[in-house]
């Protein structure tokens, strides 16, 4: 007889995982961080993702980026409607719902360019990170990148503890048959309870109350999955590093632009405390006593090859990049280690000015727009690393590829505007230009829908949207309190389109969404 344990490995399964877009899991995602940091990004034809979720990143990359893509999620209901969305779009994607092992086996998968794993390695067994260890080794080409975010030290030294007292209290005071959420929800609470009582513990970890207030406003699926799984490990990058050495990996950089910029990430006394530091791995190590960190988000590959000074400098100019939102709504703002930084004015300004449009622009094109603003290039490279930092900016690709994968990628975004109307709760569409997902809340596609269905007007959006809320029982939130009558929330969602179709549509319409 087979046990839920069996196939679980200790990993949470009575409640699904969210419906979120990861950008660090998309190929193009690549290219910023790798010209920067003087490596040659791969051509990514074969990939694969391993603990896909629902598979809304793996679809949106193989709908709208292209290419070869395999993947695994354990839980069968995942993988169901992953397959579903794989099978809306027709795009070259097959998903399993088989265990690492079971899919590491597999003697149909072929040499990958590109493996990916977001929020995997942290929560699961040794036995599962040696089998995926060894997949890397065998199946990861020369050349080939693979991504693997954890949650690592000492950003979580606090928080090993609080999150054991948090299962113990879900295991130990939980009522049988109470269900997974009350018992995390008072589990929760009991810690509330128990850092308001001045213990020692609290005063000597401040921090530690303000980070059970963050855990306790989260979607509860997410805190299942973060926090109460049976293999919970934050790891040292020292300690990741001695895992990927038998599949001969070099760390090339982190997928987050704008941590790969000191200047904003470390004070000038840190700096020069890094830089001295000869061994790559040790270097990493400090850095993260520096900021703190509590998960990274990192690039390795097997054989990187770093590019000459010509060649880097050529290969940056010719790599696109787009702007992801309207230009009014880019702030002048980035939040890092150091506190929040107010961006150049005579730097920024003239960059966002010359991609305002949301149409693909050469690094080439842009550093010939901002010249005239005393812009070189070495401060134009910067900033589109820290703006893609934001999720402001993005690398792109011409438009005759981007016009290749745009029947998949539509096809895909039908299936979700569809959905939207039945209340699904993915958040994003995908863009062939970019080669994966657009954020895009359940309103826009709700708006979206009524455009593809031929209606021109956003008050006829408005109406249909509201048909379809009203229809489930649910009101529009405004400033946090619903609204109460059908004329105040049709009068909102009225204003709301309006200002979708002026501001938001021009950017999806751009990107090739819509």
């Amino acid at each position: 007889m087979v046990t839920t344990d069996d196939w679980t490995s200790g990993y949470v399964a009575d409640i699904g995982y969210t419906y979120g877009y990861y950008a660090e899991l998309n190929p193009l995602n690549i290219r910023l961080p790798f010209l920067f940091s003087g490596f040659a990004p791969p051509a990514v034809e074969t990939a694969c993702e391993l603990g896909f979720g629902q598979g809304v990143s793996i679809n949106a990359h193989a709908a709208a980026g292209g290419g070869r893509w395999w993947g695994t999620d354990f839980n069968p209901s995942q993988a169901h409607y992953a397959q579903s969305l794989a099978q809306a779009s027709g795009a070259r994607a097959q998903l399993f719902d088989e265990s690492f092992a079971e899919f590491c086996a597999r003697p149909d998968l072929p040499a990958m360019d590109f493996i990916a794993l977001h929020g995997i390695w942290s929560w699961i067994s040794d036995e599962n990170r040696a089998v995926i260890t060894d997949f890397v080794r065998r199946k990861l080409k020369v050349g080939g990148v693979l991504y693997v975010s954890y949650n690592t030290q000492p950003g979580w030294a606090a928080m090993l503890p609080v999150r054991e007292l948090l299962v113990q209290h879900s295991e130990v005071m939980g009522a049988p048959g109470q269900g997974r959420i009350p018992r995390i929800d008072a589990a929760l609470a009991f810690a509330d309870k128990l850092m308001a009582a001045n213990t020692a513990f609290g005063r000597a970890n401040p921090g530690v109350a303000d980070r059970l207030k963050k855990i306790g406003a989260h979607n509860r699926n997410y805190v299942a999955h973060e926090y109460f799984n049976r293999d919970w490990e934050p790891m040292s990058f020292q300690r990741m590093s001695r895992w990927l050495e038998p599949a001969k990996l070099s760390f090339v950089g982190s997928a987050n632009c704008l941590e790969q910029v000191d200047s904003i990430n470390l004070s000038p006394e840190q700096q020069a405390l890094v830089a001295e530091i000869p061994d790559p791995a040790f270097k990493q190590t400090v850095r993260d006593f520096c900021i703190n960190q509590g998960f990274r988000k990192d690039y390795w590959v097997k054989g990187p090859r770093r590019l000459t000074g010509t060649e880097q400098v050529e290969r940056v100019r010719q790599q696109l990049v787009v702007l992801l939102q309207p230009r009014a709504e880019v702030t002048l703002k980035a939040t890092s280690p150091q506190g929040e930084l107010v961006l150049s004015e005579d730097i920024y300004p003239p960059i966002l000015d010359a991609l305002a449009d949301n149409q693909p622009k050469s690094i080439r094109q842009l550093e010939a727009a901002v010249a005239q603003r005393g812009v070189g290039l070495a401060q134009l490279v910067q900033a589109l690393m820290v703006l893609s930092g934001k999720g402001s900016v993005h690398a792109a690709v011409e438009s005759d590829a981007a016009g290749r994968m745009k029947p998949t990628s539509d096809k895909l975004n039908r299936h979700l505007v569809d959905g939207a109307a039945l209340g699904n709760d993915v958040g994003s569409l995908a863009s062939p230009v970019t080669g994966g997902g657009i954020s895009a809340p359940r309103f826009h596609q709700l708006f979206l829908n009524s455009l593809f269905a031929g209606k021109k007007q956003p008050e006829e959006w408005a109406r249909d949207a509201w048909a379809v809320i009203s229809s489930q029982s649910q009101q529009v939130v405004k400033d946090g309190k619903p609204l109460a009558t059908p004329a105040e929330n049709l009068a909102e969602l009225t204003a709301q389109a309006r200002e979708f179709a002026q501001k938001r549509l021009p950017v999806l319409q751009a990107l090739m969404v819509a």
